[in-house]
């Protein structure tokens, strides 16, 4: 596969810069692919397409305040930090994306909060995602970290083109969230509500938890036309024994097993053996799934509707079938469905 065949002009007004009120009120595209019936519902409704003891597996990353806005030492130019990673707790040090890059050199002391009370020093630029911080800190890590959080913002996507605003605090993160590590929300789990995760409760429709720490690689722009030559950047996860217990019980029930987003369908298809087996797993994934692609564990999708020659995109068509989804995704336009972390959805069921 190449590049170019992930391109479709996607009309500016249809990319959602703001949630639906309510979670789970979006819209929903159900695909179903062995008989390639389409049928138009609202997120509310998912659970018409499930049983009892189906499967649902979530991504519990928990998104932190990733973007800071400070100033440059001495000419008080205006500085954007967006936090990447931790690298060392000890030395408060962390991978970040400096902008603009140009005017950062080593040694520069950067300024953050209302009173500047937060102070970070550039030790080294030459990373591949862009600089080296250390904050200048002495007292204990916890009140670190609560000051650091406290002067970041929500790292909403840049495609929004609008700064964060209080909602997105709470609207660009699942109810579910708990491990800290990502800086970009798994979206399609964005679309679940209390009320709705009570229901498939009562419906005894069974669910579990991996970790995948969703970072900026799966939203740069690819730079090779020929797809076997992109690296992806690796991401941090966890799949636990009791997870996969539930899974392979599920399997072995022959229940349907649907991967709520792509972060999900990575993290699993990065942990399933050659018997079909989901297997425990603690490390990094730099996986990348694009057509054509052999899917042995899940059999269902729950996807937002994604940005034109994205990764995000490619395994959405990998899982749905690289022509159909890009149909697909001319109707969804022509329907205006909504596009991206805050749009509308894509359930894709056999």
């Amino acid at each position: 596969m190449k590049l170019s065949q992930f391109k479709f002009d996607l009309p500016d007004e249809l990319i959602a810069k703001y949630p639906t009120r309510h979670r789970d009120e979006s819209r929903l595209m159900v695909v179903h692919k062995q008989s390639d019936k389409v049928e138009h519902r609202i997120f509310k409704d998912v659970l018409d397409y499930f049983d009892t003891k189906d499967f649902f597996i979530f991504n519990d990353t928990l998104v932190f305040p990733a973007r800071l806005f400070g100033n440059k030492e001495k000419t008080g130019a205006k500085i954007e930090v967006f936090l990447l990673r931790e690298l060392n707790p000890d030395q408060h040090l962390w991978d970040v994306l400096v902008n603009p890059a140009r005017k950062i050199r080593i040694g520069n002391k950067l300024y953050f909060g209302e009173n500047e009370e937060l102070v970070a020093e550039v030790i080294d630029n030459t990373t591949s995602r862009g600089r080296t911080l250390r904050f200048l800190y002495d007292g204990p890590y916890e009140e670190f970290k609560e000051q650091l959080f406290q002067v970041g913002q929500t790292p909403i996507p840049e495609y929004l083109e609008r700064p964060a605003e209080p909602e997105d605090l709470e609207r660009y993160q699942n109810i579910f969230a708990k491990n800290e590590g990502a800086v970009v929300a798994p979206a399609a789990g964005l679309h679940f509500s209390r009320e709705l995760m009570k229901r498939m409760q009562i419906k005894d429709i069974d669910f579990g938890f991996l970790t995948l720490h969703n970072g900026l690689g799966a939203y740069r722009m690819i730079d090779v036309e020929d797809l076997t030559k992109h690296k992806m950047e690796s991401e941090q996860m966890i799949i636990t024994q009791e997870l996969c217990d539930q899974v392979n019980r599920a399997k072995e029930g022959q229940h349907n097993i649907c991967a709520v987003g792509t972060s999900v369908l990575r993290a699993v298809e990065t942990a399933v053996s050659t018997d079909g087996q989901i297997k425990p797993r603690e490390g990094w994934t730099n996986k990348f799934i694009f057509p054509p692609y052999e899917f042995t564990l899940t059999n269902s999708l729950i996807s937002n509707f994604q940005l034109p020659y994205s990764t995000l995109l490619m395994m959405v068509c990998a899982f749905g079938g690289y022509e159909r989804i890009m149909d697909l995704y001319q109707l969804a336009i022509k329907e205006k469905y909504r596009f991206g972390a805050y749009g509308d959805a894509m359930l894709i069921i056999d």
